[in-house]
């Protein structure tokens, strides 16, 4: 079966963590032992990753030097190539017959979307509100609620088209597991010329998979994370975990804006357009997700 597996930022960096190189390293060898799994499996996979607590470091560390800061497409670049890099190493070394390929992936925006104006991406450490909010106000930033944290947020509009489909279409018939669309993909503009520039945004990569997806002619949407599950009633006490749910029965603003919500409504949109499912759910249990015994499972209505 051809899957799209998107591995979240927060199953590559666990919440609160470090960001070190050697807590990254670590981390994703988790992800490759059970990426490895689904190799095994006879799975074909396109894989595609987060970026929001490396790409918030990388723009914490450029704006700490005299020079003027690089802007967001770049730092979507550097931290997509940083992360694809250890990706495609450590998968490289626990599944020696397959063959990998880190690709920095753009994806075209609308340089009208209203995401540019209502900034919802959290990228970035974690803060307290107080510090929170006196580093919004030192430095120009939007900051937001993140579970029981803050942190800084970002303009995120929603992925028209991946420019590299083609590409990617091409190694996948080869056999060559692509790592692509880090972060969601480099953002850029299409120009009245036909050229593309880059913008001041990152894109969330959820949204950015399910169109892969499509436009891979992908079977299957694979969201990983560090939680086993959506659940309904999420930070209370009558919190219950989704199995199997049906697209007419989700209601997306009933979940977290910035954290789970855009799960869901990826895998809605991905299920709606293709008639295939998607699922969300741990980043150790993607083997059992697959057959159908954890995580959640977003189906068709129809289906």
């Amino acid at each position: 079966m051809k899957i799209v597996v998107a591995l979240g930022g927060n199953a590559l960096l666990k919440r609160g963590e470090a960001m070190t190189a050697e807590n990254q390293r670590a981390n994703i060898c988790r992800a490759a032992a059970a990426l490895a799994e689904l190799v095994a499996a006879g799975h074909s996979l396109v894989i595609t990753h987060g970026n929001g607590p490396q790409v918030g470091l990388l723009a914490l560390q450029s704006a700490a030097t005299p020079e003027p800061p690089f802007p967001l497409d770049v730092l979507d670049a550097e931290s997509a190539g940083m992360i694809g890099y250890v990706l495609q190493q450590e998968l490289g070394n626990v599944v020696k017959e397959r063959l990998f390929a880190a690709i920095l992936t753009q994806v075209k925006v609308d340089p009208l979307d209203p995401a540019f104006t209502t900034p919802t991406k959290p990228i970035g450490p974690v803060y307290d509100e107080a510090t929170a909010r006196k580093l919004a106000a030192e430095r120009g930033w939007t900051v937001a609620p993140d579970n029981n944290a803050w942190r800084r947020v970002v303009a995120s509009p929603k992925p028209l088209e991946i420019v590299e489909s083609q590409v990617l279409a091409f190694l996948a018939a080869r056999g060559v597991i692509a790592i692509c669309a880090g972060g969601g993909g480099i953002p850029v503009v299409e120009r009245e010329d036909g050229s593309l520039i880059g913008v001041e945004a990152v894109i969330d990569k959820d949204f950015a998979s399910a169109l892969l997806a499509r436009q891979l002619g992908a079977e299957f949407l694979l969201m990983l994370t560090d939680v086993d599950a959506v659940y309904q009633n999420w930070g209370t006490l009558s919190a219950s975990p989704l199995g199997f749910v049906k697209t007419s029965d989700l209601v997306p603003g009933d979940f977290p804006l910035g954290s789970m919500r855009p799960k869901v409504e990826a895998g809605a949109d991905f299920a709606t357009k293709t008639g295939h499912p998607a699922a969300i759910g741990r980043l150790e249990d993607a083997i059992e997700i697959i057959a159908g015994v954890r995580g959640t499972w977003i189906e068709p209505a129809d289906a």
